[in-house]
């Protein structure tokens, strides 16, 4: 599902009056941030959502799949779990608000169970009885620990011949033919080819190869508990609240809302004690002793296509960024089609949607 979607014009000032909702903006960023909220409000027309919504389920599909040779290969195929995971309804009405939102899914076959209360309490006890409807979607896997994952990737490649360079990447040395080398704040570093995948940071390297994506950054926050006291068994996750309570092995993670403040402004953490009361009511006697808060930055595109593309201006630059809230589970497969453009093989997937010239 794309972020916008028809009528996300007239939903917005209800959610940003509320201060325990789903999305803020932070007024002082509203005019840098204009230009692409008014492409955002264009991506939400139905014909466009489509479109978008059809695109987005050809690279979700084998997306999963994409990251088992990868973990087998690190030897950490123990870190997927394929729990499924559940969307909890706390109204009627939320739920039949999200009819659109589940046909559209249902068109690109997307499998899904509606269930009743009874059914709910029977695939996740640790819930308050307070849900009249949810939704669970059993395809849907997820890792235990992100960052551990990261690690052993990490591991993996430099056994195997790669070099993890800890240094900022300020620009490029441009040659006829392209890039030649990578600039950073420790000198020169020649190369063949150069793919631009820093998440949030990639607007101005791309602007130096002669690209200018509409790249901005949705600010998500994070509560981290080391020890809730109570632990559901898949994630569960909100629409109404836009908010995922997830199962790790080191405790619960509760994650999400949207804040539009680029990438500089300090973080505003009662946006993340939002997410504590919300879990507290879903899940009794949840323990929040211990926990950590971080805020992070979704690199996001208005239309909620990542850039997968190659250069228009450099045969040897490519960019990989801008997967929004999908980032970990599209790095598998975005690795695989960013290697095929690079070796200058044909991807099994149309790429026209993520063309960074797109707009």
């Amino acid at each position: 599902m794309p972020v916008a979607t028809p009528g996300i014009l007239w939903k917005a000032p209800g959610m940003l009056l509320d201060p325990s909702g789903p999305l803020r903006v932070r007024w002082g960023y509203l005019p840098r941030i204009a230009p692409w909220l008014l492409r955002f409000i264009s991506a939400s027309r139905a014909r466009r959502v489509e479109e978008i919504s059809i695109a987005l389920a050809a690279l979700h599909d084998g997306s999963v799949e994409a990251f088992e040779p990868l973990l087998e290969m690190a030897g950490a195929g123990d870190m997927l779990r394929r729990t499924g995971w559940v969307c909890v309804y706390e109204s009627e009405a939320g739920f039949q608000g999200a009819a659109p939102m589940l046909e559209l899914q249902r068109r690109r076959g997307v499998r899904f169970e509606v269930l009743a209360p009874e059914e709910l309490r029977q695939l996740e006890p640790a819930l308050a009885p307070i849900f009249p409807r949810a939704v669970f979607y059993p395809q849907v896997a997820h890792v235990v620990d992100n960052f551990r994952l990261i690690q052993v990737l990490a591991e993996a490649f430099q056994q195997r011949g790669g070099r993890l360079l800890r240094e900022e990447a300020r620009g490029f040395d441009l040659g006829a033919a392209g890039p030649r080398a990578v600039l950073t704040d420790h000198g020169r570093r020649p190369c063949e080819s150069v793919v631009v995948a820093a998440g949030a940071w990639s607007k101005p390297l791309s602007a130096q190869l002669g690209s200018r994506p509409p790249l901005d950054t949705e600010r998500g926050y994070h509560l981290h508990l080391p020890a809730p006291g109570v632990l559901p068994r898949l994630p569960v996750y909100s629409s109404e609240r836009a908010f995922v309570c997830t199962p790790l092995e080191t405790g619960l993670r509760l994650a999400g809302t949207v804040e539009l403040g680029g990438l500089n402004a300090p973080p505003d953490w009662r946006r993340a004690e939002v997410l504590a009361r919300h879990a507290r009511r879903w899940l009794p006697g949840l323990e929040a002793g211990g926990a950590t808060r971080w805020m992070g930055f979704r690199p996001s595109m208005p239309d909620s296509l990542p850039v997968i593309s190659a250069s228009p201006r450099h045969a040897n630059a490519f960019f990989a960024f801008g997967h929004g809230h999908c980032g970990l589970g599209l790095g598998a497969k975005t690795g695989r089609l960013v290697a095929d453009l690079v070796a200058g093989r044909a991807p099994r997937l149309d790429m026209a949607p993520y063309r960074i010239d797109r707009f």
